[in-house]
């Protein structure tokens, strides 16, 4: 069984961070990521990935058009079963709220704890097994 993760955000530096990251887990099939520029792409993206592969959602909090903090309530609606982390550059209590109020399982700060992170995608991983 192929598993996604699809990371949403508008940063074109971010799919080969990412990349780099989880050159490893990916090279050995554990997971794929897809990379979504903004939040209608990752919300179409998230509809085609069918169940049960699509195990995490990452996504920016700011980005253009619709944030991500907007996209929240809409992919929880559409995709209930699948944990969605944000990512912001402002960790502060007031996001976090925010984030937490509209279904976020998380909130990461950048720069990105990639050691954090990759706990969280083997217990995802764990639990899609």
């Amino acid at each position: 069984m192929s598993v996604y993760i699809l990371v949403v955000d508008d940063e074109p530096d971010v799919e080969s961070l990412f990349r780099q990251q989880f050159r490893r887990d990916l090279r050995a099939g554990r997971f794929q990521m897809e990379f979504a520029p903004s939040a209608p792409v990752a919300l179409e993206r998230a509809a085609e990935l069918g169940e049960p592969s699509l195990i995490l959602i990452l996504s920016d909090i700011n980005m253009p058009g619709m944030s991500g903090l907007e996209m929240l309530p809409r992919v929880r609606a559409e995709r209930p079963e699948v944990p969605v982390i944000m990512i912001t550059a402002y960790g502060d209590a007031e996001t976090r709220r925010k984030a937490i109020e509209r279904g976020a399982e998380g909130l990461l700060t950048k720069p990105i704890d990639f050691a954090q992170l990759r706990q969280e995608i083997d217990m995802r991983l764990e639990q899609a097994a």
